[in-house]
Order: structure tokens, then C-alpha cells, then sequence
């Protein structure tokens, strides 16, 4: 399977070239985003692609954009990539990797919903028995389900920094009351309806990251990338157990391989070897294939 490390677009303008996704000026009103093979860890894009994965993000994507196009508006502008990318070359090299959409004012939070305890909220509740200030039952073990999912939003950082989580009184306080509490509304209702079509195929969408953007008229849209691989941790289900970390199908599987080395995170990143890249590639598309098959 050919892989794209960094696309190079004739005739339109590059706007920003992010750890995974590049994106360029369409016109005032849209943008053409195209999701790279590249994959980041601990803040650091790997000097190797995941053969095929920006294809999967953007599929994946386009598919719950569709699902939940009943609970908010989304960022695609129907126009299709074959319109705005003409070189038939370059065309052929993007795949299923592009998608054009709506230029959009982005929300500076990310809206994060966690169903289960995992990660910094399992770190997080070990020394204070809450995640983000939300207070949880005592008693919970790593992996647990959490009685009901929450809402812990985090600051968007600039490049090389890192996420900020911050309260609800935070978030009302950059955003205003009335728009941080349809956020939160909304992200929990995506999360729960989305994780229990998840759970039918097999996948446990243990937490996600959402983010919002909005129109000229003040109207909320989802953006970005939804419920990916990427974003999101996604467990199989018939190899949950509560009290461990469960595998995935997203790149912690690469963040996992890269702790073995005794690598102190900082740049150069490690070359990965051929099985890694391979079983990453196969972990994404075997996620994608679970979620839109048309049967559970």
C-alpha cells in the first residue's frame, strides 16, 4: 500500500502543515484538508508513515460525519476534492485521503468525553479521586466503565506545547455560558450514541476529542476529524478486562513499542521498525472495517 508523507498540491495555497493533516486555501469560504500518513507521539511526528492510515482517518471520518449529521452540523462543504484538485497525478496520489469543507471560525477548547478511566484520568483519580474535578466513585480500577461518561475539556496548545485540562468555569469563562454548555451537551450526546453503535460491532470507544468551529451566524459545526483511530481509544471488546489496560486498535500500540526503548522523547524521534509500521497500519484498518460494516 503506497504512503503519503507530506502532500504537494499545484495551484493552491498551503496553509498549514500540521502533525498529520496539511491544509490549503480553497477560496474565502472553503479549505481542502488532506490527512497524511503521518502519525505523532508524545508530540513528535515520526520520520515514518503508516502506510494507508490518512485514508482511514478521512473515511472514518466522513462516515460518522454522516451518522450524527442529526445532532449537529458538520464542516463538510459537499463539494467533492476531484473539484478543487485537477492535476490527475496529484489527484491519484491523494486517495481517499482529502476532504473539501467550510471555512470555519475554530472554538479554542477541545471537547473531550471519557466513558472509561484510562490514562490521565487514571492518573488523575488515583491521586484525587476525580477527573478534571469531577468527583467518581472510590473504588474504581484501571479500565473501569465510568458509571456515566463526562465531559473534561483541555485548552487547544500552540505547536509544541501540550493540552491544558481545565474546569467547566474555564471554558464558560473563554467561551461564554450559553456555548460551552451546548459543547458539552453536545459532545456527550455524539459520544454516547456513537460508542454504543461502537459497541455492536465490537469496539469500545473508551474516550474522544471533539472540536467545534463556527459559522458567520454564530451557528456550532463539528469539525476537524471524528472518532478516529487517532482521536479516540478504541479497545476490542472481547479482550476488555477491567484492572489493565486493554489493547487498542489506535497508535497507543506505537507509543507502547516506543517506551521500550528508553527513548527520553525528545527529537530525533526513533525510526520504527517494518512489523510496527505494518501491525499500526493493520490495527487502523481493521478498526475502520469493524465500524462501517453494514451489519453488526
Amino acid at each position: 500500500m503506497s504512503a503519503l508523507f507530506e502532500s504537494k498540491l499545484s495551484g493552491l495555497v498551503l496553509l498549514n502543515r500540521g502533525k498529520v493533516r496539511d491544509i490549503y486555501r480553497v477560496d474565502d469560504d472553503r479549505l481542502l484538508i488532506v490527512a497524511s500518513d503521518r502519525i505523532s507521539a508524545f508530540d513528535l511526528v515520526l520520520p515514518q508513515p503508516i502506510p494507508g492510515k490518512g485514508e482511514v482517518l478521512t473515511r472514518l471520518s466522513n462516515f460518522w460525519f454522516e451518522y450524527t449529521q442529526d445532532i449537529v452540523p458538520n464542516h463538510r462543504s459537499g463539494i467533492t476534492p476531484e473539484q478543487v484538485v485537477t492535476n490527475p497525478e496529484e489527484r491519484a496520489l491523494l486517495g481517499d485521503r482529502a476532504l473539501v469543507v467550510k471555512r470555519l471560525e475554530p472554538l479554542p477548547v477541545e471537547a473531550i468525553v471519557r466513558g472509561y478511566i484510562i490514562g490521565s484520568g487514571w492518573k488523575d483519580y488515583q491521586r484525587t479521586g476525580a477527573i478534571c474535578g469531577i468527583g467518581l466513585p472510590a473504588g474504581l480500577v484501571q479500565a473501569d466503565r465510568l458509571p456515566e461518561a463526562i465531559y473534561t475539556p483541555s485548552t487547544k496548545a500552540a505547536a509544541g506545547e501540550h493540552d491544558e485540562n481545565i474546569d467547566f468555569d474555564r471554558t464558560i469563562a473563554l467561551i461564554g455560558r450559553e456555548l460551552a454548555e451546548q459543547v458539552r451537551d453536545i459532545s456527550l450526546r455524539i459520544y454516547t450514541t456513537c460508542a454504543e453503535f461502537a459497541r455492536d460491532r465490537g469496539i469500545i470507544i473508551a474516550d474522544t476529542k471533539f472540536e467545534f468551529g463556527l459559522d458567520a451566524d454564530g451557528r456550532l459545526h463539528l469539525i476537524d476529524e471524528v472518532l478516529t483511530p487517532d482521536s479516540s481509544r478504541f479497545w476490542p471488546q472481547d479482550q476488555y478486562r477491567p484492572g489493565v489496560s486493554p489493547p487498542s486498535f489506535d497508535k497507543q500500540f506505537v507509543r507502547d513499542y516506543l517506551e521500550t526503548l528508553g527513548w527520553d522523547k525528545t527529537p530525533p524521534a526513533p525510526m520504527l521498525p517494518p512489523d510496527i509500521i505494518d501491525k499500526t497500519a493493520a490495527k487502523y484498518r481493521e478498526a475502520e472495517e469493524r465500524l462501517t460494516r453494514t451489519t453488526p
